[in-house]
């Protein structure tokens, strides 16, 4: 028979497996008679576990989520992923984590078998942080859309637009969508009648939250494709649309899913809604697509790429003996 502190953890792992359990058939996974779980039960809920009584014909158990913070029972895979994911958000987009996910990744860390963190240090050891991934966001912002979301709540806050002004705003907030660069929250926008994409890190909740709402139905192809339509476009500084001379199918690969919109136009092309930072990025990024294309708009783009064909043009001819070729 299994002593107690082990058969207590068997005991929190099995609870945690499934939500119903009845007695009977936890006695008899754990080898022990019903009265023994029940005690053991009772030991669970004294450590901070809040456990349900099952009723009906045969009673039983279930897990539930208490006030009080108990401790946690992870298995292998799931104390790497959770160490990994720490490791990430200390550097990640989501500004007051850093400092709190390095102290949970210590403590973690500290209690994991050598077996585990060596898998977890040979993570960090490859792993390369890029800089410059976007702006970051402030974790009570997106707790306080978050809750607005789950409550349909109506959102209030003052939104910081592009060129600096400042506008405040009345939204039923719809989803949370992170492209791996920004965050973004859609909502329907109350003043305007119409859904509207907001960078996560230009809203300044207001409170109290606006009346609760009933939720609409999305808009089409749901909260991912409209933000990454927005993301990919008009929320750059230089929003642009592009014809592909390439199939959706070959561009797979080469053009990740933040980089805009993709619909097919003909046979063998499709046009992207995308954006950059610059024109100069812009030309940067589609010459990496490599394969031909045309600028629908804006015509200064066209331009631009005109003034930087003729430089490339120049650079391309063989230098002259002792100078820059004229």
């Amino acid at each position: 028979m299994l002593d107690t502190s082990v058969r207590l953890l068997r005991l929190l792992s099995l609870l945690q497996a499934r939500p119903d359990w009845p007695g009977a058939e936890l006695a008899d996974r754990l080898d022990v008679t019903t009265r023994t779980v029940r005690n053991d039960i009772e030991r669970l809920r004294i450590m901070g576990y809040e456990i349900h009584s099952v009723t009906g014909t045969a009673g039983g158990y279930r897990l539930g989520a208490g006030a009080a913070l108990p401790p946690l029972l992870l298995d292998d895979e799931e104390a790497v992923a959770v160490a990994v994911s720490l490791h990430a958000a200390a550097g990640g987009t989501v500004t007051g984590i850093e400092e709190t996910s390095l102290r949970a990744l210590t403590k973690l860390q500290q209690m994991l078998p050598s077996r585990l963190r060596h898998r977890i240090e040979a993570v960090r050891a490859a792993t390369v942080s890029v800089a410059g991934r976007g702006p970051t966001v402030d974790a009570g912002t997106l707790t306080v859309i978050a809750a607005a979301i789950r409550d349909h709540e109506g959102l209030r806050f003052d939104y910081r637009n592009h060129d600096g002004t400042v506008s405040t705003r009345s939204a039923e907030p719809h989803r949370l969508v992170y492209t791996g660069r920004r965050w973004y929250l859609l909502a329907w926008d109350s003043d305007r009648d119409d859904w509207r994409t907001f960078r996560a890190d230009r809203i300044t909740p207001r409170t109290p939250n606006g009346p609760r709402f009933t939720p609409r139905e999305p808009p089409d192809g749901g909260a991912a494709v409209h933000v990454i339509r927005g993301a990919g476009s008009k929320a750059w500084p230089y929003p642009a649309r592009v014809r592909l001379h390439a199939t959706p199918e070959a561009l797979a690969e080469r053009l990740p899913a933040t980089a805009g919109l993709l619909t097919q136009e003909g046979e063998h092309t499709c046009v992207l809604e995308t954006g950059g930072e610059s024109f100069h990025n812009l030309a940067a990024f589609l010459s990496t697509l490599e394969v031909p294309f045309e600028v629908l708009d804006p015509p200064e783009l066209r331009a631009f790429l005109r003034d930087l064909s003729q430089r490339y043009a120049a650079a391309a001819h063989e230098p002259a003996h002792g100078g820059i070729p004229q």
